[in-house]
């Protein structure tokens, strides 16, 4: 039932301001509750202070023990519960030290030699703590014009570095996996690989490529394809005259060579595919060209420059500072020739938008990727480069190239069975035991993994177990290899 009040005509718009008014107190004294209490985020110089404070000694006393730490480790997990207990920033920081940077892999230690380490410079960290401080709004020129131009400027730098056209388009990404889904993307969009083209399509890859790649198909609607893995040589390269014959033999079945896959540094074996003839069955068969250097891409700032030729001829092409920069993870690039397609995969229009319509297409990133909002990660590899410059990055390459050639030395002498020279600094080995040598070399790596002194990790190449070594961490030194050899004896001792 519904009642209504009947107010005489004088009285009632009094009576309606003081209703208002008190009610409008009421609203005051609540916001000035919840102000007091939400006040407690936006801190007070002081209490920054502290916190900075404690936290820069703790990053002090870790960088201080990475020469001592091993390599892995694995500790009990008791104190990460949200629990919603206040807890001091030392508390927080002792249980962070023991739970998360003692346990597992320990990706900032040169110790780490077992899969493609992130490194994490300081620069690189104060950058993200400038970025996350001041928290601009990067993927949109208009919303932070000068975040967005950081992002452009980098990609521009990697364009020079790789030799791609000023008109070629790209952006930062999280990684290598997002950035090859960006490309292939592109690709698709560009090829008009859809519908009924599908089953026709043909994507041609390596045995030694990224599992990002086939994931990637996978995610963009091209679980459907048909792909051709080529053989390879001894050295774990793409066979050229083998692709040439896979490619003729499709395109004379009506089917469609849509894309070739070539790797610049394959994380099992750290081989460069033969990319300037690739290239060459690429444009006679007029198919995208992808090269994946998300971890060897940088090494073609030193002596194994030539090694690289033809990756300038690539229709796109991915590489990842955070692994040859030596930069925190979370860091990816792509670049890509063919910026209409580039656009036409991801530039949508929105009416919020409509204030940033105008500089939308040249400057913004959010046009070029899935991503729009997203963390500045642009500033982590702009302002080590301004602050470092680009030498000493080169001069830890050149090092890893040679710590790995010294590594296979070590373990040539002591009578391990080493594999093929390395295209970069990734290798892999096993000890030739007479009997049952599968069995013992996993028996070997599970007594490395218990030692724990330095990490390592195992695969399997064409059929045989082998133990991988991947040096690239800026912080590996000699000292960390002498380490990883003699972990590598104590542990062979248990097995033999």
């Amino acid at each position: 039932m519904i009642y209504f009040i009947i107010l005489p005509y004088k009285n009632h718009h009094t009576i309606i301001r003081n209703f208002l008014k008190v009610n409008n107190i009421e609203i005051i004294q609540q916001l000035q509750e919840l102000s007091h209490l939400s006040n407690r985020l936006d801190m007070q110089e002081a209490e920054r202070n502290t916190i900075t404070d404690a936290v820069t000694s703790y990053t002090n006393h870790f960088i201080a023990g990475l020469k001592h730490v091993k390599g892995f480790q694995q500790n009990e997990l008791n104190s990460l519960a949200i629990d919603n207990k206040k807890k001091t920033i030392e508390e927080l920081l002792s249980i962070y030290q023991k739970e998360v940077a003692e346990n597992g892999i320990n990706a900032a230690s040169g110790t780490h030699l077992g899969y493609i380490p992130g490194g994490g410079v300081f620069t690189g960290a104060v950058a993200d703590f400038i970025a996350a401080v001041t928290n601009p709004f990067a993927s949109v020129y208009y919303a932070s014009p000068g975040a967005a131009m950081v992002e452009n400027e980098v990609v521009n730098w990697l364009k020079r570095v790789f030799s791609f056209p000023e008109s070629a388009t790209g952006c930062l990404s999280s990684g290598g996996s997002i950035s090859t889904l960006i490309a292939f993307t592109a690709a698709r969009d560009k090829h008009q690989v859809k519908n009924e083209r599908v089953r026709k399509s043909v994507v041609y890859l390596s045995e030694q490529v990224h599992h990002s790649t086939q994931k990637a198909l996978r995610i963009i609607g091209l679980e459907d394809v048909l792909i051709r893995y080529v053989p390879l040589d001894s050295h774990h390269r793409i066979q050229v005259d083998a692709l040439e014959q896979l490619i003729a033999k499709d395109t004379a079945q009506g089917l469609i060579p849509f894309l070739i896959v070539a790797t610049a540094g394959t994380t099992d074996t750290g081989a460069i595919d033969p990319l300037n003839d690739i290239a060459d069955l690429a444009k006679k068969y007029h198919t995208w060209f992808h090269v994946d250097a998300a971890y060897g891409g940088f090494f073609i700032l030193t002596s194994r420059k030539s090694l690289f030729k033809g990756i300038e001829r690539a229709d796109s092409m991915i590489v990842d500072p955070h692994k040859g920069m030596f930069l925190p993870y979370g860091v990816g690039a792509v670049l890509i020739k063919d910026i209409s397609a580039t656009l036409h995969s991801n530039y949508y229009e929105a009416n919020y938008m409509q204030d940033a319509a105008e500089d939308e297409l040249a400057k913004s990133p959010a046009n070029l990727s899935p991503e729009l909002t997203k963390h500045f990660r642009g500033l982590r590899v702009w302002l080590p480069l301004q602050y470092h410059g680009i030498e000493p990055f080169i001069a830890c390459l050149e090092e890893k190239l040679l710590l790995v050639k010294y590594f296979r030395q070590q373990l040539q002498e002591r009578g391990f069975w080493i594999g093929p020279e390395p295209d970069l600094s990734v290798s892999y080995f096993r000890y030739p035991f007479e009997k049952d040598a599968d069995r013992k070399n996993q028996q070997l790596m599970n007594e490395i993994h218990a030692d724990g002194d330095v990490f390592l990790s195992s695969s399997v190449i064409e059929g045989k177990f082998v133990i991988r070594i991947a040096i690239l961490a800026f912080r590996t030194k000699k000292e960390t290899v002498d380490r990883a050899v003699a972990m590598i004896e104590r542990c062979l001792k248990k097995v033999k």
